[in-house]
């Protein structure tokens, strides 16, 4: 019997709502997608719809030939990791974010990780100990990427997580993505930045008006 290759992520005919249309795609292991289409097309509910956020209202999502619905969300959000367009941090301070993945695994903190995390993403490690209340759009934006990598996913979704950053950190974010997907992690980026878009992914998806356009093989 020869070897069956399932696809990462298999939208089959998915509707949701209004909103997305007959949604047909395979996303294979390794892919780097960049999602781009006009503000309000669906974008983001594709992404929400890959990590089971929401769930479709036609069609089946399969993930490593899974049944979406079938899988359990705490550990499919283990494995898929998504990052807001806007930063969501919760309690007082950064050291209860960065912890956080750590206390849901039951794990000691691994503070070479953590460090090596803050390195990458221009952070002076003293960060930790911060209010959130004191942290700047982009700052809250850095952290919850840290925090999302500290266990590294095998899906990152990322929504227009850069768009809060200044040109150097921009270009930070990008370089740790591109070395992520390097290292294996598939990649689905939403972006309004065409340069971006282009820059790393070896897809560009088009979605306009809840239907895909295109889907165009950059490499």
């Amino acid at each position: 019997m020869g070897v069956v290759n399932l696809s990462q992520i298999e939208f089959q005919n998915v509707f949701y709502k209004t909103v997305l249309k007959n949604i047909s795609l395979k996303v294979e292991k390794g892919d780097y997608v960049s999602v781009i289409g006009s503000s309000g097309s669906g974008k983001s509910t594709f992404l929400k719809l890959c990590c089971h956020l929401i769930s479709p209202t036609k069609g089946n999502i399969l993930i490593n030939g899974n049944d979406v619905m079938k899988n359990n969300p705490i550990e499919l959000r283990k494995k898929i990791s998504y990052c807001f367009q806007t930063p969501i941090l919760f309690g007082d301070t950064v050291m209860e974010n960065i912890n956080y993945p750590y206390s849901i695994r039951n794990k000691t903190m691994d503070m070479e990780r953590v460090n090596m995390l803050f390195s990458r993403f221009n952070m002076e490690p003293e960060y930790i100990d911060r209010e959130i209340k004191n942290l700047s759009g982009g700052e809250k934006q850095r952290i919850a990427l840290i925090r999302t990598l500290l266990f590294r996913p095998e899906v990152l979704l990322l929504d227009e997580v850069t768009s809060a950053l200044d040109v150097d950190n921009t270009l930070i974010v990008e370089n740790a993505v591109n070395d992520l997907n390097n290292e294996g992690v598939t990649i689905l980026w939403v972006t309004h930045n065409l340069e971006q878009s282009r820059k790393y992914a070896n897809k560009l998806l088009t979605i306009d008006n809840g239907e895909i356009t295109s889907l165009e093989v950059l490499k």
